[in-house]
């Protein structure tokens, strides 16, 4: 399997939503890039490492990044293998014990800050989630099947409300392809 190394490049909001952050990875030459969607929680624990602001507590990520440090015969990585239901997949990988942890691709970028364990995705997933990276864009655009059926909901909800009549259809069509229309709102 071919693979991509990924590097966190931002934290930021989704416009409309205080509840929702977007995380912003990019390849190494900053040519490509993917988006990840956490809650509001996330995008602070984040945005703190992301802007080295000292943590005076000890928090479980630095805690957990002490304790890898230490292990000297173990190698990490995390690897994105595929999205489902709006959700990357992502995979914690020791090289001593050959372990395969699933854990949110959203932790996993913030496990990665904290302690420095690389992250790679799929080729064939970066080919077909990601977008070009420009440095000073100021929007960002989302893969409709990166998001939760309660943001297709309420994407679908704005769009019909905004007679964005077009954008309802894409939302639409990502819901049944899940299987997962509620009449309230299509």
């Amino acid at each position: 399997m071919y693979r991509v190394r990924l590097k966190f490049h931002s934290i930021g909001e989704i416009v409309g939503s205080e509840e929702l952050g977007i995380i912003t990875l990019v390849d190494e030459p900053r040519e490509r890039m993917i988006t990840i969607v956490c809650d509001k929680a996330m995008a602070i624990q984040l945005e703190l490492r992301a802007k080295h602001i000292p943590i005076t507590k000890i928090l479980l990520p630095e805690v957990l990044a002490s304790v890898l440090k230490n292990q000297a015969d173990v190698e990490m990585e995390i690897i994105i293998s595929d999205i489902i239901e709006g959700q990357y997949r992502a995979f914690l990988h020791t090289s001593g014990t050959l372990d395969s942890l699933p854990i949110r691709a959203s932790d996993a970028v913030l496990l990665s800050l904290a302690a420095d364990v690389p992250i790679y995705i799929e080729s064939r997933l970066m080919q077909r989630q990601s977008v070009r990276f420009s440095e000073n864009s100021h929007g960002i655009a989302i893969p409709v099947n990166t998001l939760s059926i309660e943001m297709l909901d309420e994407a679908l909800r704005k769009a019909v409300e905004q007679e964005n009549y077009e954008l309802a259809s894409q939302l639409r069509d990502e819901k049944k392809k899940r299987g997962n229309i509620n009449p309230d709102v299509s």
